[in-house]
């Protein structure tokens, strides 16, 4: 059985648009820019806050990328976690994970991340997350890392 971790009478927004960027769910169909952008800013998003064992350090083909982005769609689908892509027009600069805490599932845990040559983004990408998070979503703890 799989448990929802947001309320039954809850929508998922479809998408958050901040300066700069816009959010959309993450799926397949983002995998080329999505492997594109992570894997050219491996050192930058190991660096950021929440991102000690991912990205692996030597990559990871673009099927098994594929497979990832499947599971977050899955994940979405089924609302026991929302992955939201970073897009900078059509073009993958980042992403947003909202899942439940593995320790405590009463809280909700957030991390992003964006490309090094979008890095003066991820302030900004923090602060529009931080309040869609506190206006839009049924959240009562969070930790933003």
């Amino acid at each position: 059985m799989v448990v929802s971790f947001v309320p039954a009478n809850f929508t998922p927004p479809a998408g958050l648009a901040g300066p700069g960027f816009r959010l959309e769910p993450l799926g397949p169909q983002h995998n080329l820019s999505d492997h594109a952008a992570w894997s050219s800013s491996i050192p930058h998003i190991l660096a950021t806050p929440g991102f000690i064992d991912w990205p692996p350090p030597n990559g990871m083909t673009s099927e098994a990328n594929l497979a990832d982005l499947e599971q977050h769609a899955r994940d979405f689908a089924d609302r026991t976690g929302f992955t939201y892509t970073v897009l900078e027009g059509s073009q993958v600069i980042g992403c947003v994970y909202i899942y439940p805490s593995k320790q405590d599932p009463a809280l909700t845990v957030v991390r992003s991340w964006v490309t090094a040559d979008r890095a003066f983004l991820d302030a900004p990408l923090y602060q529009a997350v931080s309040a869609w998070l506190e206006t839009s979503w049924p959240f009562e703890r969070v930790a933003y890392r």
